[in-house]
């Protein structure tokens, strides 16, 4: 829905230029004014607050493969491009905001700035769901070493694998380890593999935290 694509858009934006990025503040109060009157118009109830693109790409690949269309029930997936921009991100969008209910995906190690962006936004400490390491390691562990390999085989990076594996620096490292450091070499795979894992995962194999977040949108 090009619509909810728009709004998210805009709260970015506003965000953005909030942190002081787009160097103009009438800049970020015309994103502000823009997210505030799409949310009026359209039927925007939950917004999911992720760190970066592969989590998006990987919510996008499972709510497709359950046969869901998030924008269209209203709900809003949105990657604000690392867990510190969280507080911002949720005091615009929540109960002290525009009123949206709040959810989201977070890395253990950032769990804390997510719980305190909730709670400065009005929605409690709760409602997001933490993956142990990140959710690449999460997809890692559920599909095993072996179909991974496969997996970057099919994707036609077997031969830059192989290369990455005989880094000095991987030695030492566990299999699964060395696969989930392999997706971050190169600029957009962790993105393109967000969507391949889940793709490739069996319905009953869906790590927790995004089988939890799905239980509630």
């Amino acid at each position: 829905m090009a619509d909810m694509a728009a709004f998210g858009d805009a709260v970015t934006a506003w965000a953005a230029g909030d942190a002081g990025g787009l160097g103009d503040v009438g800049d970020a109060a015309e994103a502000a004014d823009a997210a505030r009157g799409l949310a009026a118009r359209l039927p925007v109830r939950t917004v999911v607050l992720l760190e970066g693109a592969s989590d998006a790409e990987a919510v996008g690949a499972l709510a497709a493969g359950r046969g869901r269309n998030l924008a269209a029930e209203g709900i809003c997936v949105l990657p604000m491009g690392g867990a510190m921009s969280v507080a911002r991100f949720a005091r615009f969008l929540g109960p002290l905001g525009l009123g949206l209910r709040l959810t989201g995906l977070c890395d253990e190690r950032e769990r804390d700035f997510y719980a305190r962006g909730w709670e400065r936004a009005g929605a409690g400490p709760e409602g997001f769901f933490v993956c142990a390491a990140d959710l690449e390691d999460e997809l890692i562990r559920a599909l095993g070493v072996s179909r991974m390999e496969e997996l970057v085989r099919e994707e036609g990076d077997h031969r830059a694998l192989r290369t990455f594996l005989r880094q000095p620096a991987q030695q030492g490292r566990t299999a699964q380890q060395q696969v989930r450091r392999f997706l971050g070499t190169k600029k957009g795979r962790k993105i393109r593999y967000g969507r391949v894992l889940v793709e490739a995962l069996g319905p009953d194999r869906v790590p927790a935290p995004l089988d939890d977040l799905f239980a509630i949108l």
